[in-house]
């Protein structure tokens, strides 16, 4: 399955179009992409009661004014947060679908949560995302999780997250196997299970092999400046940008391609 044609052309705003006052990943930033017309990527979790929230981290720490995993929260609970000392508060999935509905699509990051399988988190945003007519495609650092996506869902592309910098263990929250789990990332080693539809890699580390011989669509994480997007064009066919507006003038808007 080619990745849609809006998601390979319109630049992907990361976490949404975030800045000051408005914080990643909240319903402000969705918004504020929509309206200029960007793709909007985001981070798609489970809470403890197993409601699809979009939130970045394992922790609430870094933005809000809790502590503590996500995981560890019911929605009630973790809705009660500030973002960033904002008004603004973790969303759900089904309110950002509602906001790109017929707009923009979206890139779906599957975070990686250490207990949950792959059919379980694919099935709960499958059946989620039928309910809207919504273009969209999925990704993830867990090649499992995109395999299992594909399966159930073989309409919908599914790509693999790569970045080629310096992994510790304390980056995989001390797994035993943190070595493997690295080299899986950087060289993107799983493809020839997962038969990803297309690759989405560090900005910073392109070029690199493997997103030289990938033959599908190749997108770039995260460009912050025309410049650096100028450069990272040679190598990627997409971006997922943050801290800079770039250009929509020369992109054709195709109308969103329902799923």
């Amino acid at each position: 399955m080619k990745l849609p044609k809006s998601l390979s052309q319109l630049p992907i705003a990361h976490r949404g179009l975030h800045a000051a006052g408005v914080p990643e990943n909240s319903l402000a930033a969705f918004v504020a992409a929509a309206e200029r017309g960007y793709a909007i990527e985001t981070d798609v979790r489970f809470t403890k009661d197993k409601q699809l929230v979009l939130f970045h981290d394992d922790t609430v720490d870094r933005m809000t004014d809790g502590a503590g995993n996500v995981s560890a929260f019911s929605f009630i609970d973790l809705r009660e947060l500030r973002l960033e000392r904002t008004e603004e508060r973790v969303p759900l999935l089904e309110e950002l679908l509602e906001i790109a509905a017929g707009r923009v699509p979206l890139l779906l990051e599957i975070k990686n949560m250490p207990g949950i399988k792959g059919n379980e988190i694919a099935a709960a945003i499958a059946k989620l995302t039928a309910r809207f007519p919504v273009t969209y495609a999925v990704q993830s650092f867990q090649p499992m999780y995109v395999r299992a996506y594909k399966k159930l869902c073989p309409q919908i592309a599914g790509g693999v997250l790569g970045s080629g910098e310096r992994f510790t263990k304390s980056m995989f929250g001390g797994s035993p196997f943190w070595r493997l789990q690295a080299h899986v990332i950087k060289h993107c080693s799983m493809n020839f299970i997962v038969a990803p539809d297309f690759i989405s890699y560090r900005a910073q580390d392109l070029p690199t092999a493997p997103v030289s011989r990938f033959r599908g669509t190749r997108l770039a994480w995260v460009v912050r400046s025309r410049e650096e997007e100028a450069d990272v064009r040679r190598f990627a066919d997409n971006i997922i940008f943050e801290g800079y507006l770039p250009h929509l003038d020369r992109i054709p808007t195709p109308p969103p391609e329902v799923r």
